[in-house]
């Protein structure tokens, strides 16, 4: 592919997303906060860069995958930021689960710059990252969003564009990231229920799985609840909190009450505070089966 891709950002989701982009015939430049993540990658082909405007080309694109709003606002304002490197023509792909607040204040800042911003943040866990499974929201300029198709097209399954507002994809992650702990803490209480009724958790995770809630998320949840499985993390518990806080916020500046979103804070909050920040953030459905005395 003709264009240059620089990467920023990868964990357990960016590594995959940039492999795919490899797979695809991009010529990639990686960056991470630890080097050694990036080793995979430059065996097949990447560039490892030390420094994250050294992953970026002016007016090429960059892509990162990044844990908040902090670590997007150090790499993508300031002095040495990507903006920056990227100035015009360029096109800064954020991938991230972030505020709108920041969203704005990125994309404000990179319109400075002559660079665009394209919010284009993802549904879907590391095995979906892997198999190119991923469903990518995105918003932003338009000509902008035409640039970055056959690199979004790369890393998932499918892409809803929510029109040209920076924040807006931003906002539909938020709520959607709401509504899956909304079903999380549902199971767990769901499952609960039963269990202390004399009912094995599994087979009615495989009803519900099977009839009337056979979806993707059910199907992908409801058996790890049913066993609690909660490690290895495929979105760990702080990850989830981050979101719910973050939608929380964006409630109150919207002014929409969210009284669910305030019970799903204080299940995170509970599981941090009995230790459990390497569990997967499905493992506040511990707490349902603890308020219950069960073991």
């Amino acid at each position: 592919m003709s264009e240059n891709v620089g990467f920023i950002g990868l964990g357990a989701m960016g590594a995959p997303m940039a492999q795919n982009l490899i797979a695809a015939g991009f010529a990639l430049k990686v960056h991470n906060r630890t080097a050694q993540k990036a080793d995979p990658l430059v065996a097949r082909g990447a560039q490892l860069a030390q420094h994250p405007q050294d992953a970026v080309t002016p007016g090429g694109i960059a892509v990162t995958m990044l844990a908040d709003d902090r670590a997007l606002e150090a790499v993508a304002m300031g002095e040495r930021s990507i903006a920056r490197r990227l100035a015009h023509g360029g096109v800064h792909i954020s991938m991230s689960t972030i505020s709108p607040h920041t969203a704005r204040a990125v994309a404000e800042d990179h319109q400075r710059h002559g660079c665009a911003y394209v919010a284009a943040p993802v549904f879907g866990r590391p095995e979906a990252a892997a198999a190119r499974k991923l469903w990518i929201v995105a918003s932003g300029s338009q000509a902008a969003k035409d640039r970055v198709r056959p690199i979004l097209d790369a890393m998932g399954q499918g892409v809803f564009d929510l029109g040209e507002r920076p924040e807006a994809a931003h906002v539909a992650k938020l709520a959607g990231n709401f509504l899956i702990a909304s079903a999380i803490e549902a199971m767990g209480e769901a499952f609960a229920l039963v269990e202390k009724s004399g009912v094995e958790r599994t087979a009615f995770a495989e009803l519900m799985a099977r009839t009337i809630f056979a979806c993707p998320l059910y199907q992908a949840y409801a058996p790890k609840i049913a066993l609690h499985q909660y490690t290895p993390a495929g979105f760990r518990l702080p990850l989830g909190l981050k979101d719910v806080q973050l939608a929380i916020q964006t409630a109150g500046e919207a002014r929409v009450p969210m009284p669910i979103a305030g019970v799903l804070r204080d299940r995170f909050l509970a599981a941090l505070a009995k230790g459990r920040d390497e569990m997967d953030w499905s493992a506040i459905a511990l707490g349902a089966s603890e308020d219950a005395g069960l073991k």
